[in-house]
């Protein structure tokens, strides 16, 4: 297939198939998902235990197909049991790593397990590591729009009270809140949004939706608001583009999309400096202030 100049029927010639359909029904949930959640990921520098998550979930993948069920179960066992032990063993989210870093190695290593005791090929498993969007089923559609759901109004409930945590943990905790099942439910938030976003980028991949295109966002926008809308579509955008030109090209859709958001993050980091020398520094200062305003509104 060769794309023409006729945009209406490269998109006809494109949704005639049933597997694309799905594609793009599967990365539009996954995409919002992950440039919501993203955001707090990145706010809250937990960009380590997103990438923790999604290879604690690879590990659970290979336990569910030496078991005999599906590897989506096994993923997102793990990662919520893994999201629940990080933040156990480690309240503070910016003060994390070593416990990260210590559930993740136990998990891999659970994980290795599993692969040497396994004595077949195990296919789906290992197509979690670099995601399989165009082998998607209708049941999986569904399943990722249940799963989306479920994320989008556990983050709309608790949205004021994680973004009061996020900017500062001290001021947030002093205020009265809650911040060790707070950080509980952010994890299994994570984890849930990292098990539904491998289907599209894969394991190795995961930070390509879950944290550049929220890295872009805060660099773009001041207000939280338009920094998770940005970071939406951003996701968005990268996965439609990534999977048209996948449609074309015989190389897989994860390295479109990644490719897609890096250049993105380098055009932003390096030609927003050169265009507007001191919105940085505006921006630094006025989050500052906002914080000290926003805090105290949000209990």
């Amino acid at each position: 297939m060769s794309i023409t100049a006729d945009l209406l029927i490269d998109l006809e010639q494109m949704f005639q198939y049933q597997f694309m359909q799905h594609a793009f029904e599967a990365g539009t949930l996954v995409a919002i998902v992950a440039g919501i959640v993203g955001y707090f990921v990145v706010l809250r520098r937990s960009s380590f235990a997103a990438h923790a998550l999604s290879h604690i979930g690879f590990a659970g993948a290979a336990g569910a197909v030496l078991f005999g069920v599906s590897p989506v179960i096994g993923l997102l066992a793990f990662t919520s049991v893994g999201g629940i032990g990080m933040t156990v063993l480690g309240p503070r989210a910016s003060h994390r790593d070593v416990q990260i870093g210590i559930v993740l190695a136990f998990m891999l290593g659970l994980g290795v397990l599993f692969i040497s005791l396994y004595t077949g090929y195990a296919t789906e498993a290992y197509s979690i590591l670099f995601g399989e969007i165009l082998g998607i089923s209708t049941t999986d559609v569904l399943v990722t729009a249940v799963a989306a759901i479920v994320i989008l109004c556990a983050v709309a409930f608790v949205y004021r009270p994680l973004l009061f945590a996020s900017l500062d943990e001290d001021v947030a905790e002093a205020k009265g809140l809650h911040m060790h099942m707070l950080g509980i439910v952010f994890m299994l938030l994570v984890a849930l949004a990292t098990s539904i976003a491998v289907q599209v980028v894969g394991v190795l991949l995961i930070f390509s939706l879950m944290v550049t295109p929220a890295a872009i966002a805060q660099r773009l926008a001041k207000r939280p608001w338009r920094a998770v809308v940005l970071s939406v579509t951003i996701s968005l955008v990268a996965t439609w583009l990534g999977l048209s030109v996948a449609f074309y090209e015989p190389y897989p859709v994860s390295f479109f999309i990644t490719t897609i958001v890096f250049v993105l993050y380098l055009l932003v980091r390096f030609l927003q400096p050169k265009i507007n020398p001191l919105k940085g520094g505006q921006a630094a200062s006025e989050g500052v202030q906002g914080k000290q305003v926003t805090q105290p509104s949000v209990t």
